[in-house]
């Protein structure tokens, strides 16, 4: 084992380690967004069989998956095309179909994600909830005294009013 060590990794429930790569600090970033810790560590790659591990392991994948959506600007993820979170080429690991179904059904259960199949393999990401969405929109029509106006999405989108909003 050349170049590797054992160590315990922070992020898992007691007693899950992994192995880590003296090169993992090359892994750092994805373009501009930079990676979390557990995204070197091969076990996070593999649904985990232990309760405790697997939902930990899946609330590290949703908000993971989220913030890159949200940073990234990106609105659908397909499981059947290459996404960049899904293979760490450094650690030669990737997400099965299974887990990767997993983490956005999880994202989806909690109103953060929609299903754009029946056969899931094309997911909506959900920057925020439904609710969310709603809730932000009727703050900037109060805020901004649009309360009995009528406004396309697209006048809201490029508003003076939206500016700095975005």
């Amino acid at each position: 084992m050349t170049g590797r060590r054992r160590s315990h990794c922070p992020n898992c429930a007691q007693g899950f380690f992994s192995f880590k790569s003296r090169s993992t600090k090359e892994m750092q970033k994805l373009g501009d967004f930079k990676l979390p810790q557990f995204f070197n560590y091969p076990p996070y790659f593999t649904l985990q069989p232990v309760r405790d591990t697997r939902e930990k392991q899946v609330q590290l994948w949703k908000e993971f998956i989220l913030d890159y959506c949200r940073t990234q600007k990106i609105f659908v993820i397909e499981l059947e095309e290459e996404f960049p979170l899904f293979s760490n080429h450094l650690i030669e690991r990737s997400l099965s179909n299974e887990a990767r179904e997993a983490f956005l059904s999880a994202l989806v259960s909690e109103g953060r994600a929609e299903w754009l199949d029946r056969g899931h393999r094309k997911c909506l990401i959900l920057w925020h909830r439904i609710q969310d969405w709603a809730d932000i929109l009727l703050h900037f029509v109060r805020d901004n005294g649009f309360e009995d106006s009528v406004m396309t999405v697209e006048e809201i989108r490029t508003g003076v009013e939206s500016r700095g909003n975005r």
